[in-house]
């Protein structure tokens, strides 16, 4: 068994990868309250399945049982597995005990820092481009954790504007975090992944950076792109069919034959039911809008420019700066726009292709686009559902099936040593 830390852990989809692939998780970091609540409900659905215990899970999926009840059905050591900490030079000792108590040798390190900093977008709203902010710099705790622990690889994920982002005297944080890693012992390669090649039915860029302990190169391994014969439509249509305002967090229980590609990526449950199928409420202006965009797209195979929307459904003055503010999820493309967390504020780029259903996506179709599988759960800092902590945790996520599809290629390189 391939044990792994998740540092940087977010709701865990670079983690379920792993753990898809047969690698084994000792503990996952992360400061977000919300996602570490997602992280200790997939852990204790994990046990609970190896352990012939699935119907404890579905009775929690389906509102029977609450959070408290459900971490109290698995061991103590699987929930306290998920370390609520904020990465800092104040809590390493900390954490590195933590870590330590579970008595195990740590052969991996998976995980990315956040990507605001280092991300295109964020960089062309800050006045600063972002030069200064500390998010920078959390590299070099992680460069820490390889120290410490000294895995045989790492895996570092980040947004594609860490290969241009600058610090203050213009140099490439990318530069100096490879060069620090090599003080620290391991040699560095990275490519840019594209989602959309490797099974996911979104356009996604990754920059993965792969560590090795020692001097060797040339060891990045080759990860196998799909063939992709599917249509974004094959994500949504099983669902039931709802309306703005509509829906539930809890145990879907209609729904039609699930797609080939649900199945052949893992989406689809056949155990439980699904979850946080709910959609947002919108105004009728917005619903106005989602309309004209949809048909817009089916007529012309076009987008709705903002400078279209009749005058009377705007609130903004400047038609260019929101020229593509509306966006539809088009069922009939092989893959979506980027998913990202700004979903959280409103779903105006994320229209829903069937004008009938007049919404946008709900957090389980967006969910699906970035491969998580049907039975993940996301939680909020109460014991209550949220739409907006499960829409920005699952914005911020890498898809699952990418990070299978790296986990995997990685496998043989740990039989080599």
């Amino acid at each position: 068994m391939i044990n792994f830390l998740d540092i940087f852990a977010g709701a865990g989809g670079l983690s379920e990868g792993f753990v898809r692939a047969g690698y084994s998780p000792i503990c996952h970091i992360e400061m977000d309250a919300a996602a570490c609540n997602t992280l200790r409900t997939r852990a204790a659905y994990h046990y609970l399945l190896q352990n012939g215990k699935s119907n404890i899970y579905k009775k929690y999926l389906i509102g029977e049982i609450s959070r408290v009840e459900l971490y109290s059905s698995v061991p103590k050591e699987v929930i306290d597995s998920v370390i609520q900490e904020e990465i800092s030079d104040s809590s390493l000792q900390g954490i590195f005990k933590q870590i330590e108590a579970y008595g195990k040798n740590v052969d991996l390190i998976i995980g990315g820092p956040p990507c605001q900093a280092y991300s295109l977008a964020g960089r062309s709203r800050d006045p600063n481009r972002m030069v200064g902010d500390k998010r920078n710099y959390l590299y070099i705790l992680y460069a820490e954790f390889l120290e410490r622990f000294k895995p045989k690889y790492f895996v570092f994920e980040n947004v594609i504007g860490l290969l241009s982002a600058k610090d203050e005297d213009g140099e490439l944080h990318l530069s100096k975090m490879r060069s620090l890693f090599k003080q620290k012992g391991y040699e560095t390669e990275l490519r840019v992944l594209d989602s959309s090649q490797y099974g996911v039915l979104q356009k996604r860029k990754r920059v993965i950076i792969i560590g090795k302990k020692g001097n060797e190169t040339g060891f990045y391994p080759e990860i196998e792109i799909n063939q992709n014969k599917y249509t974004v439509a094959d994500v949504l249509r099983d669902l039931p069919s709802i309306h703005s305002g509509e829906g539930t967090y809890y145990g879907v229980k209609e729904r039609c034959q699930p797609s080939r590609y649900l199945i052949d990526s893992q989406i689809h449950s056949e155990k439980f039911p699904i979850t946080f199928h709910c959609a947002r409420p919108n105004n009728s202006r917005d619903l106005k809008i989602y309309s004209l965009a949809v048909e817009n797209w089916n007529k012309k195979h076009t987008r709705l420019k903002y400078s279209a929307v009749p005058s009377e459904l705007r609130t903004h003055k400047n038609s260019a700066a929101f020229s593509d503010r509306f966006k539809v999820v088009a069922g009939d493309m092989p893959y979506s726009q980027t998913v990202v967390a700004h979903i959280s504020k409103d779903g105006h780029y994320y229209i829903h292709p069937d004008k009938n259903q007049n919404r946008s996506l709900t957090p389980r179709e967006a969910a699906r686009l970035q491969t998580f599988p049907d039975d993940y759960f996301f939680e909020s800092i109460s014991g209550k559902p949220s739409r907006t902590f499960a829409y920005k945790q699952i914005g911020n996520a890498v898809p699952v099936v990418l990070a299978e599809k790296v986990a995997e290629a990685m496998k043989p390189l740990f039989d080599e040593d």
